[in-house]
This record gives C-alpha cells, sequence and structure tokens, in this order.
C-alpha cells in the first residue's frame, strides 16, 4: 500500500476527479485522501464503463490505472483523448518499464506515475497538471511563422491552426517563452513533467518529435532546433 503522508500544501480549490481503478484498497485509499483535500471523487472499476462516464461528464482530472476490466488503461486513454482533448489524464498504475511509460503517453497521458507511490508526490502531481506553467497570461509568441496563444492554448503555422495535445501545447508554451535559447532536457522535464520526473527515459526525445511532426515537417524552415550536447531550442 502506498504511504500516505498528508503534508502541508497550498490547496488547490476542490476539484472532480475520475479515479478509474479496480483495486478495491487502492480506490478506497485514494478517495479518502483527496476527499480531505476537499476534492470530489467518482470511483469507476471497469474500463469501458470508465471511458463512457470520462466523455459524457464533465471532470477536472482522471486518474487512470492500466490493467483494468472490460477494457486496458491504454484503450480508455485513447478514447478519451479522442474526445477530450484538454482533460489532464494522470496514469497510476504498477506498470513501470520505459515502454509502458511511452505508451501511456503516446495514448495521450499527460502524466505517468508507478505504484506504489507516495500520496504528496500524487498530489502534487495533480497540482502541475491542473495549474497552468507560471508563463504571463494572455501572452501570444510569435516566432517566424509560428504564433503561440497562451491564454487561448492555441498554436497557428502560417494562420492554420495546429492540433496538440495538452501536454504538447505545454512543451511548445515552453520553448516558445524561451525562444532562441537552448533549454537542457532537465530543464524540460522539470518545466513540462514536474517533479520527479524519471530522466532515464527519452520522453523529451519523443515529445519534440511530436512536435516536430506537427510544427515543422510541411515547412521549409525547421524551427525546433536540436543543439547536440546541450537540449533543443525554437529558433526564430
Amino acid at each position: 500500500m502506498a504511504a500516505l503522508y498528508l503534508l502541508t500544501f497550498d490547496k488547490m480549490a476542490g476539484m472532480n476527479i475520475l479515479l478509474i481503478e479496480d483495486e478495491p484498497e487502492v480506490a478506497a485509499f485514494l478517495k479518502t485522501g483527496l476527499e480531505e483535500q476537499q476534492h470530489h471523487v467518482t470511483i469507476v472499476t471497469d474500463g469501458l464503463e470508465g471511458a463512457s462516464i470520462a466523455t459524457s461528464q464533465e471532470f477536472d482530472v482522471m486518474i487512470l490505472d492500466i490493467i483494468l476490466p472490460g477494457l486496458n488503461g491504454f484503450n480508455v486513454c485513447k478514447q478519451v483523448r479522442a474526445h477530450k482533448k484538454d482533460l489532464p489524464i494522470l496514469m497510476l498504475t504498477a506498470l513501470g518499464t520505459v515502454g509502458d511509460k511511452i505508451h501511456g503517453f503516446e495514448n495521450g497521458a499527460d502524466d505517468y506515475l508507478t505504484k506504489p507511490f507516495h500520496f504528496e508526490e500524487l498530489l502534487a502531481r495533480i497540482n502541475a497538471l491542473t495549474r497552468r506553467n507560471n508563463l504571463a497570461s494572455g501572452r501570444i509568441y510569435k516566432i517566424a511563422d509560428l504564433e503561440v496563444d497562451c491564454d487561448k492554448g492555441v498554436a497557428y503555422r502560417d494562420g492554420k491552426i495546429v492540433m496538440l495535445t495538452t501536454k504538447e501545447f505545454t512543451l511548445l508554451e515552453i520553448l516558445a517563452a524561451n525562444k532562441n535559447k537552448i533549454l537542457s532536457r532537465n530543464e524540460i522535464a522539470g518545466k513540462v513533467w514536474g517533479i520527479n520526473f524519471d530522466r532515464g527515459t527519452n520522453l523529451i526525445d519523443v515529445y519534440i518529435n511530436y512536435l516536430r511532426t506537427k510544427i515543422d515537417k510541411n515547412h521549409s524552415k525547421k524551427l525546433i532546433q536540436t543543439v547536440i550536447g546541450r537540449g533543443y531550442m525554437l529558433k526564430d
């Protein structure tokens, strides 16, 4: 059982949280801890039912196991993401290989936490997922023919909207806010994925490639640059 450490946090406003978890003890533990933080928790134990509820009702964040009856968490995530582009999704699972993590992110997860876990880390990750990064509200960044509207959460390249997931937009926003500046992988991991991110994976490179496909692929001018041995930059 994960350790429950209820530390003193700047409490988030009460959120409506969907928890898709089939282990009764884990579900009860999370519900108790989250409700002590003034959140409302809906527990679903089946993947098919969870996907249906997530796409038909409104939630502030979804916490999702992978090994579920009915439909596994990867497929739940994929289905939900197709309908809810902006819903923060945290995968909480015992599957902790690099391949599992990448598969989770590829299917639309915003963050990935392995069991066993500490409750205060779960809270911190939820907090990170549901708040905006400390970037100036309403700022619009322009790099060549790329426009990143931070307030609306929309990006345009050559006047055409670029369809991005929440995490892809956050990464682009960080790069745009630091245009012409090299950001190391560690800096990107901290700013985009929050605390205790597993830097032993290649997720930074994977997400940079996602952005390149959507931002640069069909344009002669490539804006996302790799600086070998140092990191990445969005170059004007």
